[in-house]
């Protein structure tokens, strides 16, 4: 069993990568990180620091088709069984419209996909 993680290097994609981390110690699976090129640094970063929670964890940038492309393949790939993404929290406006990443990863995967958000800090 394998879970897939789409990363990004925001409060979103941190929360996708601590959900991905949680659900593989759960169901005691390794976890495939996957990221946009440009973010391969900043992931490494994170994914090495997610090292200490004992699962197995390794990660790739994106091919030329983009991170939806890559994703969606990898959640057709033999023995994945769950997909986690991040979403941004938006406007009763934006929610109308998903981001187009999040939207075509939802409607085209091949396995369930979890779409968490970041938890918001309540001050007050």
């Amino acid at each position: 069993m394998s879970i897939v993680v789409g990363y990004f290097p925001t409060a979103e994609g941190r929360a996708a990568l601590r959900h991905g981390i949680d659900e593989a110690l759960h169901h005691q699976s390794d976890l495939l990180v996957i990221s946009d090129p440009a973010d391969a640094e900043a992931c490494a970063v994170d994914v090495k620091s997610a090292g200490a929670s004992g699962v197995a964890i390794s990660s790739r940038p994106a091919g030329e088709a983009g991170m939806a492309a890559e994703l969606i393949d990898a959640s057709y790939a033999e023995g994945v069984t769950l997909l986690v993404i991040g979403l941004r929290r938006r406007s009763p406006v934006g929610k109308l419209l998903m981001g187009s990443i999040s939207q075509q990863v939802l409607l085209e995967a091949q396995c369930p996909v979890v779409a968490v958000k970041p938890q918001v800090s309540t001050v007050g």
